[in-house]
């Protein structure tokens, strides 16, 4: 009979689970059989259903309240790290997978986050294998994550491999706080830069202007450029501001819509003077981590490939990798279709190479991204000693240039009383 029931589309217990209400996690407080107040928390589909459950165990005067789980900052890559580590530690110490998720869940210090977790939970618990569950959230769960949680499901080695893309997410973060830290300072400057060179145009100026004006003499070259600029400026800020987040809108807007557009800006990048080395290193890093995690895990080489290109950040490497997935689709070496797609280093290729021929690739890609990311690092301590110098010297330039522009005219007029 479960057979012909199954067979005309009526839905088996598991089905029918899946169907119900979600499930939320509710406090509650009360008194107990001896009249002492007692409190807790539960998870159930309503609030109904958590005060039928304490009055069968003896607790009366209840009172229930649903825990709030919304309002909170976005999901960050931080937190996905964080839980995956969480979540690899706690199952290898054996601990349920749903208590799991209730334990990260309470833990969770972002309640957008924690809400996502609990989602995620309620799929699971409604008969969703945890890699459908994380499958449905793609922002957070990338292709990557999911195809490793998913080869842990089939092989048995769940707990393993979360571990590994618990270590992969920490390296990767590492190295993208590293990106950031380096490219921080000097947009930080220019901003600050951008900012009092304004104020002074708008406003300094303006007050020397009026100053120089009742003095009747011709004023110094230098201090006339600038007072033009100046009166440019004063006429114009609105067109100038204008047309500036204009294009920084405009340049934003086509990266995230254009392929052609993020090729172009991930192009100039690479060949920024420092900063674009510091990139090319931190993108052959995560290119050659991310490869290495998902062959370790058994994933097949030309699907592995699929995830890798996206998780290397740069759109370069992205069309590279598009290129070496269907060269080695065709038979071709990985070794090969590396070195016609003319974006890896020598020493790169070599140890691929290696890794091929000894049978250890996981390994020898491992070992790439360690030197890159040592790389990464050493790089990033001598940028901010390198910058200090031309950061003086740029402002020194520019801002000092235009208040020795305006003292000119006291100066000439000093040694003229003197």
């Amino acid at each position: 009979m479960a057979t012909t029931a199954q067979a005309k589309g009526k839905p088996t217990p598991r089905r029918l689970k899946a169907a119900g209400p979600k499930e939320s996690l509710y406090q509650w407080e009360g008194r107990d059989k001896m009249g002492k107040k007692v409190r807790g928390e539960m998870r159930a589909g309503g609030e109904a259903v958590v005060q039928a459950t304490l009055r069968r165990q003896g607790i009366q005067q209840v009172k229930v309240k649903k825990q709030k789980m919304s309002g909170g900052r976005k999901v960050t890559d931080k937190d996905i790290s964080l839980f995956t580590r969480q979540l690899a530690t706690m199952m290898r110490s054996g601990v349920p997978l749903l208590q799991a998720f209730d334990i990260g869940i309470k833990g969770s210090g972002n309640p957008t986050f924690a809400k996502m977790l609990n989602d995620i939970r309620s799929d699971i618990e409604g008969g969703a294998s945890l890699s459908q569950a994380f499958s449905k959230y793609p922002v957070h769960f990338d292709r990557l994550f999911v195809s490793l949680v998913a080869a842990g499901e089939q092989a048995g080695i769940l707990d393993s491999l979360l571990d590994r893309l618990a270590t992969y997410k920490e390296k990767i973060l590492a190295i993208k706080g590293k990106i950031k830290s380096a490219m921080f300072y000097p947009v930080a400057v220019v901003v600050v830069a951008s900012i009092v060179v304004a104020v002074i145009m708008l406003f300094v100026i303006p007050e020397f202007k009026n100053v120089f004006a009742s003095f009747g003499a011709d004023l110094p070259v230098p201090t006339q450029i600038v007072i033009a600029m100046s009166d440019y400026f004063v006429a114009n800020w609105y067109i100038i501001f204008g047309i500036v987040f204009a294009a920084i809108f405009s340049i934003g807007f086509a990266y995230k819509r254009s392929p052609k557009m993020q090729i172009i800006v991930d192009r100039l990048i690479l060949q920024l003077p420092v900063v674009g080395d510091i990139v090319r290193k931190a993108t052959i890093a995560r290119w050659n981590r991310t490869l290495s995690t998902m062959f370790a895990a058994g994933v097949p080489l030309v699907e592995a490939l699929d995830s890798v290109g996206s998780a290397s950040g740069n759109h370069v490497y992205v069309v590279a990798t598009k290129q070496i997935q269907n060269e080695v689709s065709t038979g071709t070496s990985l070794t090969v279709s590396m070195q016609n797609v003319d974006v890896f280093p020598t020493m790169v290729v070599q140890m691929v190479s290696i890794g091929e021929e000894s049978g250890q690739l996981d390994a020898m890609l491992g070992k790439v991204a360690d030197f890159y990311e040592a790389e990464v690092d050493d790089a990033v301590a001598g940028l901010s000693t390198l910058l200090e110098p031309l950061i003086m010297v740029f402002l020194g330039v520019v801002i000092g240039g235009m208040i020795v522009a305006m003292y000119l005219p006291i100066f000439k007029i000093g040694a003229v009383v003197g």
